[in-house]
């Protein structure tokens, strides 16, 4: 949520925020603004889109000067407005910032600055942090924000220029991403590599509270002591077409279409001739019998992938697994036993509540095992071990190949870690390889539905309540089924363990309701007949999504979708294709706007 762009060169810097600022839109905003400087500190911003502030821009004779912060908001503390927007400034114009994250303690803060004189003109907590910076200035940026921070509790990413500095921005994160882009004609400050590439491949990394001092052909960070610190260069080398739409009238279709290549990316150099090899991860048979729990935290769509991993490693395993929510992991002061591991899943690797579980995992010293999609982030730095996704940019909000992804890595450890303990035998673990190594194949098969989906969306695009119903994994896989209709259609839509139809569910079925049935689990496919039989009884339409080969189904559901035949274990990994089509479809027929959806953010970076 949230984007900042900063940068100082010799070009111009107006259309390089801007554009980087465009390249960001995925993070989800409600306005957006820029900073230049040229001999003062001109500062345009609007509520509404980008398109809006370019215009402003271009009205205003296109904000002429070589040094500049760019900011798209997302409202937290105040409404969407033109005064909420950032940049913000100081009371006398000195200082303007752009800041990402919630400042836990802006009213005390607050009150503190308005007893010394200060007003101020916005509801937001990050107008008090330009005021604070500009309180504690005394001709020295990287002292006045060292003095900043130590006051400030909660998550930020800070972009700061002044207007008696006119070649220096500075810049500091906490809990919220930010980079520094090195490039050979001036230096950049991006929330997301896709917002700078156009511009360089070579980056800092910056950890928590590491400031960043950057001219235009100098880039030095400190830390709070204010000592020079060592990084070293991550280099990039995926294109910039990775990151735009090839075609594609909206990114999440791209990225459906792109899921058979990214599980061949992440599963084969996984999958040898002797079964599983984790890159990176070292486990000995030790180690692996020695877990007595794992505990796997993650939000959103990772944390639908985690509820079918629960279902993976314990019936492979027969290790006991914990599912959180990592926004209530630390809150319910969670046990964690020695010998416990901790898995950590985030397709950003920066997710506030995801990061914050993972560090009071180590805190109580626990291992904590990462599965991320992007490489160098706060989650795979912090991790004990990580493995990589290997995805690719995911710019649409919805994730789509982020969580197949998510699943193949589930089965690997489960595989890797059952194999391991002695639960399989090589010639069973090789039979799992081998249907693992099908699964892109047998996806690319399922995105050939396409066509049908499309049509299904047209009946059933103005449904008011849609009900996904499965038992056991299908279960699990119908709750990222169901937040994939709502959260890009706003369709209501709800998940349900089928077998709990009867105890209040039903109540909501009338003439008409879409309920989505999902009975992918063989040895649990009789009774998810039945349930279809109860809701058909009582007027609903359904879609049942089946295994090739079970034609009963024909005889109780209105329209069937098969998917490949698999093991019982890998079937969220086919049975999300369909749903994933259906609401996109869903979502198109109703003019949403399908990769950004409305109060929604990619990345949620605060709590």
């Amino acid at each position: 949520m949230c984007g900042i762009v900063g940068y100082i060169g010799c070009e111009q810097a107006a259309p390089i925020l801007l554009e980087g600022l465009k390249r960001l839109e995925y993070r989800g905003y409600d306005s957006a603004g820029i900073s230049i400087y040229q001999e003062t500190i001109q500062t345009i911003k609007t509520k509404g889109r980008l398109a809006d502030l370019e215009e402003k821009v271009n009205q205003l004779g296109g904000a002429m000067g070589n040094m500049g912060i760019g900011h798209t908001r997302w409202a937290t503390h105040g409404v969407p407005s033109d005064i909420n927007s950032h940049p913000h400034l100081s009371q006398n114009g000195r200082i303007s910032l752009v800041h990402n994250g919630i400042i836990e303690n802006y009213m005390e803060l607050k009150k503190f600055l308005i007893e010394q004189g200060r007003t101020f003109v916005s509801d937001t907590d990050s107008e008090i942090a330009a005021q604070l910076f500009d309180y504690y200035y005394q001709g020295d940026m990287v002292d006045a924000l060292i003095h900043m921070i130590e006051k400030i509790r909660g998550s930020y990413a800070f972009g700061i220029m002044c207007r008696d500095k006119p070649d220096e921005l500075v810049a500091v994160r906490k809990d919220s991403p930010l980079l520094v882009g090195i490039g050979a004609d001036g230096n950049f400050i991006g929330s997301d590599i896709p917002a700078l590439l156009e511009y360089t491949r070579d980056y800092y990394l910056l950890e928590d509270n590491e400031i960043v001092l950057l001219k235009k052909n100098e880039v030095t960070v400190y830390n709070l002591e204010k000592n020079i610190i060592k990084k070293e260069i991550f280099h990039v080398d995926w294109d910039i077409s990775s990151a735009e739409k090839g075609g594609y009238d909206y990114f999440m279709m791209k990225e459906i279409m792109e899921q058979p290549e990214a599980l061949r990316k992440t599963l084969f150099p996984r999958i040898t001739e002797d079964g599983i090899q984790l890159d990176g991860v070292h486990f000995t048979k030790e180690d692996i019998d020695a877990i007595g729990r794992i505990h796997i935290v993650a939000c959103g769509s990772a944390w639908h992938a985690s509820v079918v991993g629960k279902y993976v490693i314990e019936e492979l395993t027969r290790i006991p697994v914990e599912v959180d929510l990592a926004s209530e992991f630390r809150y319910r002061n969670p046990i964690l036993n020695k010998g416990d591991l901790c898995v950590i899943v985030s397709q950003s690797g920066e997710t506030a509540d995801t990061l914050a579980a993972l560090r009071e995992a180590k805190r109580q010293g626990i291992r904590v095992l990462a599965i991320v999609n992007v490489v160098g982030s706060s989650i795979a730095r912090e991790a004990d071990d990580v493995i990589y996704t290997w995805a690719g940019p995911e710019i649409a909000v919805a994730t789509t190949k982020g969580y197949t992804t998510q699943l193949a890595v589930m089965y690997l450890i489960g595989l890797y870690f059952s194999y391991e303990k002695g639960r399989i035998s090589k010639e069973q673990l090789l039979q799992y390889c081998k249907a693992l190594h099908e699964i892109p194949q047998g996806t690319e098969k399922l995105l050939v539905l396409d066509e049908r989906m499309s049509q299904l969306a047209k009946v059933y695009a103005h449904s008011k309540d849609v009900f996904i119903l499965g038992r056991g994994i299908d279960y699990a896989a119908a709750m990222e089924s169901s937040l994939k209709l709502k959260e890009i259609s706003y369709i209501h839509s709800e998940a349900y363990a089928a077998g709990e139809l009867k105890h209040g569910t039903i109540s909501l079925i009338e003439d008409g309701t879409l309920v989505i049935a999902v009975a992918t689990q063989s040895h649990l496919f009789e009774k998810l007949l039945s349930n279809i039989k109860e809701v058909k009884a009582r007027g609903a339409k359904v879609i049942a999504i089946a295994i090739e080969g079970n034609k009963d189904i024909e005889t109780v559901a209105d329209e069937v979708v098969y998917i490949p035949e698999t093991e019982n274990i890998f079937t969220a990994s086919y049975n999300i294709i369909p749903m994933q089509l259906l609401s996109y479809y869903i979502a198109v027929e109703r003019g949403c706007d399908v990769d950004k959806p409305r109060n929604l953010a990619k990345s949620v970076t605060v709590e």
